[in-house]
This record gives C-alpha cells, sequence and structure tokens, in this order.
C-alpha cells in the first residue's frame, strides 16, 4: 500500500500535509481524525530529523515543505525557525518517535475517529 490516500488527489494531500505539519510545528498539538495524524506522524518525523541535522542545506529542505506562518508572536519567528531552534534541540539524544497519538472517540457528525497529535 505505501500510503493513505486520504480521499484527495495527490495536489490536494501534499497540501493538506504541509498544513498540518506547520500547525503541529507551531501549536505542538492538535486534534484531527485518526488516519490523517498516522500520515502526519512521518512526516512531521522528517522534519525533526532534519531539523537535528541543522545545516543549511536541511534547514532549505524544511523551509520548502513547511508553510511560512509565524510561530511566535513577540519574536516573529517562522514555523521553521522554531523547528530549528526549539523543537530539534530538545529530541538531541532521541532516536525517533517524537510525536504521540491519543484517542479521543469519534467525531459527533460521522463518526469519524478523532486522535490528538502531539510533540513528545
Amino acid at each position: 500500500m505505501g500510503y493513505r490516500k486520504l480521499g484527495r488527489t495527490s495536489a490536494q494531500r501534499k497540501a493538506m500535509l504541509r498544513d498540518l505539519t506547520t500547525d503541529l510545528i507551531i501549536s505542538e498539538r492538535i486534534e484531527t481524525t485518526e488516519a490523517r495524524a498516522k500520515e502526519l506522524r512521518s512526516v512531521v518525523e522528517k522534519m525533526i530529523t532534519l531539523g537535528k541535522r541543522g545545516d543549511l542545506h536541511a534547514r532549505r529542505q524544511a523551509a520548502s515543505y513547511v508553510r511560512h506562518e509565524v510561530a511566535n508572536e513577540e519574536t516573529g519567528a517562522d514555523a521553521v525557525q522554531k523547528l530549528f531552534a526549539d523543537i530539534a534541540p530538545r529530541y538531541g539524544e532521541r532516536q525517533g518517535g517524537y510525536t504521540r497519538i491519543m484517542k479521543l472517540g469519534p467525531r459527533r457528525g460521522d463518526g469519524a475517529p478523532m486522535v490528538i497529535i502531539e510533540l513528545v
């Protein structure tokens, strides 16, 4: 299988994963469906690994994927800066497994299983 299609075209799927990745980096925990969270997990882990590498090429690779949204209002830092300055150094000793998925139960409208995905 490889990956979940999430009922979208490839361009829509990529855009959605970019948005969710950026949101997770900025707020460090988001509520979403279980299938989306499980796909998001692999993308976010790769971004944090880029952050741990920390060189210019890794920063540019991350910047080409993550949206340029302001993560910190008072300093004006964007999501990429937060990833490299705050998040990646936290996991210096950790070999993967940077996210946690906690189940919440079904969504009221359609019964889709909801979860919270957060950085450990």
